[in-house]
Order: structure tokens, then C-alpha cells, then sequence
């Protein structure tokens, strides 16, 4: 979930001509979801026409080749497969879904300012954008889930749901218009507005890089009999335990927004597309009980029937015995919801209901300015 800033409606460049073909041919039915039980969208309005945003692409594909090198035999080591999950766990799990999701979009429980950043720094570390805008643009999703304004429903089609809205550019994501109506508690806090400023998140992010890489050197140096088997298991743990880790997590996030808006069954009656998908679910801990989610946003559980297993809500829960956290909202799904729709493998609502406004649901918890 990247971040930039478009104030301005610019005709695409000449250069960009190849790649915009690719990124239409994505809003193209034989792109999108082979059922024809789901409803088809245009492309957001403010996205039409929109330049390809290429430092966002440029990375992308950067990681991606580097994570290749995952397959070359030198760079293996079962610590390092071990810590792209343990990885997803600490960053994707506890950064991602705990802090970005639950706590500071959905103000699904309360805690300390020091774990509230933590668990922030954490989220950085995952490569998804600062948090006021992966927080906003969550939120305006809520607002307008599989409709037109929506920045990334897979009702345009799966590659648009999945990866494409990060690499155009829409005039509506990321403006301080779109701060100041959905993340007006993000941007107000200091904290967080610094890291937005001027891309500091990612000095972050490079910052746990370069440790992860001296930690795993030095660790490397330690156990290894010789500087030669020191060297190769240090770059195996910086390629499975940073490049693979990150892309790992990239993916199954972004698959939440793609496969969890068309495959998989559903618990209630939401009024856009959303499903639980088991899959996902098990991948992210618990995120891919979507349409659990979007029945009830603010609970801190996504897993509402006992065997919907949730390791990011159990974390929660650990927490709040630890006296660490509080206030942990649990399910409470509306009344006009809790209409048992069944198992089904695709799904679509056309009557798509209102979520809130951006004052209310959108707009998450209020938060002291700092």
C-alpha cells in the first residue's frame, strides 16, 4: 500500500505509453473474475488517466528480481525460510494487522503511546506506506467498499484489486484533502505526521534493513566455521529474512483486498463483496476473515466461529492479560447484518449499503494532538 501525493491531473507521459496499455489491460474482463456472479467496475473516476507512478513500480519490481535470488542454491538456509515467517509475524502480524489495522484504523483496543509507535515502527518495516495513508486509504475503502470511489476494489478486476491501484496514480489518494477527511487523527499527531513528511517512513524502513543485515552478519560470523560460510549465511538471512520476507507480506496483504473481495463464503449480509477466505485467513493470521471484518470493523476479532482461527486477535487477547493493552472491543455485529448468508464460492451484492460517514466510522478513534 504505497504512498503518493497527486494534486494535479497530468496527461500520462509518452514513456509511460507501454506500461499504461498493461494497467488498462487490467480494467479488462478476461483480467477480472471469470464468474459472472460478481459485479463489474469501472476504474475510479480520479484514477482515469492517471500517470504511471513510477517510483512506487520501480521498487516493486526491484524486490521482486532481488527475491528471486531466493531460488539460487547459495543463498539458501532453513533459518532463513524460518525467519520470512517468523518475520510475517513480528512485522506483518503485530506491524500490519495489529497496529496499521486493528489499532490505529479501527481503534479495535487501547494502549500506551510507546506500543501504540511500536507497533507502528513495526508496520513501517513491512514496506506498506507511512501510516497515515495506509490508515486513510483503509477507511475511505470502508466508506465505499466495492463502489466506483472505492482505490482498490477487485470488482475492476484482480491484478487492479491486487497490485495495480499502488502503481497509478489516482488524484484522490493521498492528497491532504483525503487526510484531513479520513486520517484528521493521524496527520493531527506529530508523530506520525513526521514520518509521513517528505517520505521519513522510509528512512525507517531502510534503517531495520541495515540492522537486520548487521545483526545477521554478526550472527552469521559467530556460528560459521569460516569467513567464507560466515558470508553465505549472512546474505541468506538478508534475502529470506528482509527481500523475501517483505514481498511475502506485500502479497498476502494485498490479497486481502483482492481474493477476500471474491472467493469465499460469507457469515453475514455486509452489502458489498467482501468474504472469509481461509486461504488468506490462515497466510495473514486472520485478516482473510473478511467479511467478519466488514460486519463488525471496530471488533479486534476477525474470527467470529470457533474454528476461524485468529493468531492476530490471540496476540490481543495475550496483551490484554499481560495488562499491556485494554478496552479490546469484541464482536458486535449490527442487527441488519446478522442475517446467516451461507457458504458459497462467489458472491456479489449489488445493493451495496452505506458504511458511515468519514466523521463517524471512517474517521476511526479521536486522539489527543501531540
Amino acid at each position: 500500500m504505497a504512498a503518493h501525493a497527486v494534486t494535479e491531473d497530468h496527461d500520462p507521459p509518452r514513456t509511460a505509453s507501454s506500461l499504461k496499455v498493461v494497467l488498462e489491460t487490467w480494467n479488462h474482463p478476461i483480467m477480472a473474475s471469470t464468474t459472472e456472479a460478481h459485479r463489474r467496475l469501472e476504474m475510479p473516476e480520479s484514477a482515469v488517466g492517471g500517470r504511471i507512478f513510477w517510483p512506487y513500480l520501480s521498487y516493486f519490481i526491484a524486490l521482486h528480481i532481488f527475491a528471486l535470488l531466493a531460488f539460487v542454491p547459495y543463498f539458501f538456509s532453513w533459518t532463513g525460510v524460518a525467519l520470512v515467517f517468523i518475520g510475517n509475524y513480528f512485522f506483518g502480524s503485530c506491524g500490519v494487522n495489529i497496529g496499521y489495522h486493528r489499532l490505529l484504523t479501527h481503534g479495535s483496543f487501547k494502549c500506551s503511546k510507546w506500543l501504540e509507535r511500536t507497533f507502528a515502527i513495526l508496520g513501517i518495516c513491512s514496506l506498506q506506506d507511512s501510516p497515515v495513508r495506509w490508515v486513510a486509504v483503509h477507511r475511505m475503502h470502508h466508506q465505499y467498499s466495492d463502489e466506483r470511489p472505492d482505490p482498490h476494489s477487485p470488482l475492476v478486476s484482480f491484478l487492479w484489486g491486487h497490485m495495480g491501484w499502488l502503481v497509478k496514480e489516482n488524484r484522490e489518494v493521498g492528497t491532504l484533502a483525503m487526510f484531513d477527511r479520513y486520517a484528521r487523527d493521524l496527520i493531527s499527531d506529530r508523530f506520525y505526521r513526521n514520518l509521513h513528511r517528505n517520505f521519513n517512513w522510509l528512512g525507517v524502513w531502510f534503517l531495520h534493513v541495515v540492522l537486520f543485515a548487521a545483526v545477521g552478519f554478526l550472527v552469521a560470523y559467530m556460528v560459521s566455521p569460516t569467513p567464507e560460510k560466515a558470508l553465505q549465511f549472512g546474505l541468506s538471512i538478508f534475502v529470506w529474512g528482509v527481500i523475501v520476507r517483505t514481498v511475502y507480506v506485500w502479497h498476502i496483504t494485498w490479497a486481502v483486498n483482492s481474493a477476500s473481495h471474491l472467493w469465499g463464503y460469507r457469515n453475514y449480509k455486509t452489502g458489498e463483496d467482501s468474504t472469509n477466505n481461509w486461504v488468506v485467513a490462515l497466510l495473514t493470521n486472520g485478516e482473510g476473515w473478511h467479511n467478519n471484518h466488514h460486519a463488525d470493523q471496530r471488533s479486534a476479532a476477525h474470527g467470529h466461529k470457533w474454528w476461524e482461527m485468529d493468531l492476530t486477535y490471540s496476540t490481543i487477547k495475550l496483551l490484554e492479560k499481560l495488562g499491556l493493552v485494554w478496552d479490546v472491543l469484541p464482536p458486535r455485529v449490527p442487527k441488519h447484518r446478522q442475517r446467516v448468508v451461507g457458504t458459497v464460492t462467489n458472491v456479489s451484492d449489488g445493493d451495496a449499503e452505506s458504511i458511515g460517514t468519514p466523521e463517524t466510522q471512517a474517521e476511526g478513534p479521536k486522539r489527543k494532538a501531540v
